[in-house]
């Protein structure tokens, strides 16, 4: 039987970049097995679970984004063995795992699309995917004028003159939702990882699958390049999408029912509004879907409450929780996204992030980090052109909104690279270069100093797990200041973020709980945020 406490409403995930984690074999690139190593750390900093990007067999054009292989582990990163006692050690720490699902496209290395493209059009094969005829006299135009988000136009042509639909690049052909077959072959996969005793899902791209039946022109075929986000209304958040999630939430009731443990499923749900965000976690359909807007809100104090108080109407009124994230792999690290270029090495920035996780810990609902935000990592601006991957730039030749950056490989030790991400041969190299000053930033050193970022971190996460005021729940607002946020949790736990650079009087007179600066008593620093216990 199901137990009535769901963990996932007010859970903190923790995002681990397989190939940036840890590398246990010293060919440079991270592996589950680095990440079962890693897990007491995890456990130490106070996560209830991890988010694994993909890790099955792939050519690894888009990092594992393009999946050949839904059922296996590519050997990059190990094998099932090595998985299953992944399974094991996390299971024995008590630490939830979630597996990142791609079901918006595969690779070109797919068997299904090698069978399309080895197939006569209008095929069963190509019906997998969007194989159409061109336009025009010859049919030498792509069928419509869709771009792809990272650049370039959505279609590829093939040999017999035909063209396929790929809303990223020509090698992840987006999959045919409208064919029974593929919804078919994704329940497969699902209870095959659900079987191997995972606890859930975090869907890629969770608002595509679905096209327009007609695949008509786009009023404005480059805004999902320009964006680089999914805002074409023909391409994305088309209602037939909500079907899929609820027949997955069966599925994963299904196992829960048989043995107790509730599964997740967390969409990468990016829609115009909070309104149309909360559809997709209707207590039919997804438990969760994160919540970017507070990701992409300017410091301001205004644009977060706004923010989160349309957080609140919209998506808790659905029965579910919100779902908060201030960073993850494909978006500039925090730090560096706080900063501002008149005030470089100020460590306004870094006084931003602190300040910004402590609002986001003392929030109702569930939160995810991505791996390094916990040491304060900046985003690596200056990697060299000849050392990118990302396909982004291998499109479109520009650094614009590139995400290498913040995918540079952890630093665990050390005073030189590979700073013990890397073991192995003398002289083995992380798969992307680690910068001299990525020293000061060493899971050893974050330890070992109190006031780091890690330790910001683990004493939040401590208090929220001991403070029946945090984790599920309601805020109320209280009357501030200009600049400064402030509002009550449950039984007069309040939270304090001054977003502005002067000195406030601080709404609660005492000694804060936490901080996420110095903060004396009735005072509340710039770019500072704070916890105190009070009766208000």
């Amino acid at each position: 039987m199901l137990s009535k406490y769901h963990w996932w409403r007010d859970a903190v995930i923790y995002q681990v970049y397989v190939r940036s984690f840890l590398d246990s074999t010293g060919d440079g690139i991270g592996d589950l097995a680095g990440v079962r190593a890693g897990l007491p750390y995890l456990k130490k900093l106070g996560v209830d679970g991890i988010w694994l990007s993909p890790f099955y067999p792939s050519p690894q054009h888009d990092h594992g984004y393009d999946v050949a292989d839904y059922r296996g582990v590519d050997p990059l990163f190990g094998d099932l063995a090595e998985f299953d006692l992944l399974m094991a050690a996390a299971r024995r720490l008590g630490i939830k795992v979630l597996l990142d699902i791609v079901p918006n496209h595969c690779s070109s290395e797919h068997p299904w699309f090698r069978e399309a493209l080895a197939g006569e059009p209008g095929s069963p094969a190509r019906a997998r995917f969007h194989f159409a005829d061109g336009r025009g006299p010859d049919g030498s135009e792509p069928p419509n004028n869709w771009h792809s988000m990272f650049g370039g136009p959505a279609w590829t042509r093939v040999a017999d003159g035909q063209w396929y639909l790929h809303m990223f690049t020509p090698e992840q052909p987006d999959w045919n939702w409208r064919n029974p077959e593929i919804p078919d072959e994704f329940d497969r996969i699902l209870r095959f990882w659900l079987d191997r005793g995972v606890d859930g899902f975090r869907i890629d791209v969770a608002a595509g699958l679905f096209k327009h039946p007609d695949l008509p022109d786009s009023d404005d075929p480059e805004a999902d390049a320009r964006t680089r986000d999914s805002v074409n209304p023909l391409a994305w958040n088309q209602p037939e999408v909500h079907d899929v999630w609820r027949r997955w939430r069966a599925i994963c009731e299904e196992y829960g029912a048989r043995d107790g443990r509730e599964r997740l499923l967390v969409g990468e749900v990016s829609v115009p509004t909070a309104r149309e965000h909360a559809l997709y976690v209707r207590p039919d359909e997804l438990h969760q879907a994160f919540f970017f807007d507070l990701l992409g809100a300017p410091w301001d104090a205004d644009a977060f409450r706004k923010v989160i108080t349309e957080a609140m109407q919209d998506i808790a009124g659905t029965g579910s929780t919100v779902t908060w994230v201030l960073n993850n792999h494909d978006q500039v690290r925090t730090v560096t996204r706080y900063g501002e270029p008149a005030t470089e090495g100020s460590g306004l920035g870094a006084a931003r992030a602190r300040a910004a996780a402590l609002l986001m810990l003392a929030l109702p609902g569930a939160a995810y980090i991505y791996q390094g935000e916990e040491l304060g990592l900046p985003e690596v601006v200056d990697l060299p052109d000849d050392v990118l991957t990302d396909p982004i730039f291998r499109r479109t030749g520009s650094r614009a909104r590139i995400r290498d950056g913040c995918r540079v490989p952890l630093p665990w030790s050390g005073q030189a690279s590979p700073f013990g991400f890397t073991s192995g041969v003398e002289g083995a190299k992380p798969w992307l270069p680690q910068p001299s000053y990525f020293a000061e930033y060493a899971t050893d050193r974050a330890l070992a100093d109190t006031r780091s970022f890690w330790h910001l971190y683990r004493d939040g996460l401590q208090l929220r797990k001991s403070l029946p005021q945090l984790g599920e729940g309601t805020l109320r607002w209280l009357d501030t200041p200009p600049d400064v946020l402030a509002f009550v949790r449950g039984d007069g736990l309040v939270c304090a973020v001054n977003f502005g650079t002067a000195p406030a009087p601080a709404p609660v007179s005492g000694t804060p709980l936490l901080s996420s600066g110095p903060c004396p008593p009735g005072v509340l620093p710039g770019a500072t945020a704070a916890w105190w216990l009070n009766d208000l």
